[in-house]
């Protein structure tokens, strides 16, 4: 069993699993019932996504120093007790199903995913190595 940490709106992997949405917002112009089968997500849980305003800090991070204002932002976001527990729940849940995790850019270095895959794998998630 694993959690993979993926992009959004790729080709899904075999057994991937259920696809979760860690995003603030749904695909633009795509119909809520095409979600899963353009392979976007399954279920949405923006809970994981960091806020509007950290967001807008991330995607407008040009120096080391800018992304790690973002970083050390949505991991505050995430400590909260809510997040927390939701990172808790997923890492559990890795030792059980296999399922990922995703956001729409393209790479993974500069998107809150590789925060989440570090968060996750703090919890204790079984993850996927990363590049697979």
């Amino acid at each position: 069993m694993v959690v993979r940490v993926v992009r959004l709106g790729t080709t899904r992997a075999e057994n991937e699993g259920l696809r979760i949405g860690t995003v603030r917002r749904p695909p633009r112009g795509v119909p809520k019932a095409d979600f899963a089968s353009q392979n976007w997500y399954d279920v949405w849980f923006p809970n994981l996504a960091p806020s509007v305003e950290t967001m807008k800090l991330g995607q407008e991070a040009e120096t080391p120093a800018q992304w790690s204002a973002f970083v050390r932002r949505y991991r505050a976001e995430m400590a909260t007790p809510e997040n927390s527990h939701s990172i808790s729940l997923l890492a559990a849940l890795s030792q059980q199903t296999n399922f990922s995790v995703g956001c729409y850019c393209e790479r993974e270095e500069h998107c809150h995913r590789s925060v989440l895959r570090e968060l996750l794998a703090s919890a204790g998630a079984k993850l996927e190595p990363h590049g697979r």
